[in-house]
């Protein structure tokens, strides 16, 4: 199944993608949540009513609808740095032993086609096409065996990066540099594991049509269920926690001379079997309130 979040007449709510369009569980199963994170809350029973959905007619074609982030404020998003090996060499340092954790914030989280705002303060602003893990069920000290039972699907994710402060500040401030509004655009749907293996699928990441990563997940250090095994040892997962597993080489900060996103620059990040995201980069707005 294809879970997503969709807007369609000035109203948000979750519905299944399909071939030729979008079934809206708000009118398929009306006893359903229609807030992707309650769907998952629910667990099980409420995600067999929603598998019992697929065969009907599509509601709206997908061009008459608006398609969200998929869960619009993650409980968390937690990330893994250099965890392709590729990736690892690029950037000059040692494969790592442990998976090398890091979060954004939720109110990174944006749409798949969303705009990605470029912050006055950067002028390395980079792409990092990437697999996200969405977990579907609480859960603490899983072992790697007892992972898959705790995923509710897999989405696209850029982990977008302002480079200077997440290097060269001092000291680096990773959190701060991962973090600002917009710059995690994901979706465009949840795919359910039954549909994809995660560990062979091939990622692209193109800025304005052109290739800049390519990889199969094979290449992962540590792939997704020992990632879950690492993370839920200290502390417990949620449904709906997004986790964004890496990215390979071919970042902008890595190429000579160094190749960052500028405004007006179109990023695409497409994996197989999950779809794609594409977001255009564009100056931050005034954005400055209380309240």
């Amino acid at each position: 199944m294809k879970l997503v979040t969709f807007t369609e007449s000035e109203r948000s709510r979750i519905g299944l993608l399909t071939g030729s369009g979008v079934i809206d569980l708000s009118q398929a199963a009306p006893e359903l949540p229609t807030q992707m994170l309650s769907l998952l809350q629910k667990g099980d029973t409420a995600m067999h009513v929603v598998a019992q959905q697929q065969q009907a007619a599509p509601h709206f074609d997908l061009a008459a609808v608006t398609l969200q982030a998929p869960i619009a404020r993650p409980p968390k998003i937690l990330a893994i740095g250099l965890n392709y090996r590729a990736h690892a060499e690029e950037s000059k340092m040692e494969i790592p032993q442990y998976p090398v954790v890091f979060t954004k914030q939720a109110t990174s989280a944006v749409g798949p086609f969303d705009p990605v705002h470029s912050p006055a303060e950067t002028n390395l602003l980079d792409y990092e096409g990437e697999l996200a893990v969405v977990i579907g069920k609480r859960c603490r000290r899983v072992s790697k065996a007892d992972a898959p039972k705790v995923i509710a699907g897999f989405c696209v994710l850029n982990d977008v990066s302002v480079r200077e402060w997440q290097f060269l500040a001092k000291p680096p401030q990773f959190t701060m540099g991962k973090s600002w509004d917009t710059h995690s655009p994901f979706g465009p749907a949840i795919v359910t594991p039954d549909e994809v293996d995660p560990h062979d699928l091939m990622l692209r990441t193109f800025v304005n049509g052109e290739l800049r990563q390519q990889s199969s997940t094979n290449d992962l250090i540590f792939d997704c269920y020992r990632i879950i095994e690492f993370l839920s040892t200290a502390f417990t997962l949620e449904p709906g926690d997004v986790i964004a597993t890496g990215t390979p080489s071919g970042v902008g900060a890595s190429m000579q001379p160094p190749a960052t996103m500028q405004v007006g620059d179109r990023v695409k990040v497409e994996i197989e079997g999950l779809g794609h995201i594409e977001n255009e980069i564009v100056a931050e707005p005034s954005t400055s309130f209380i309240g």
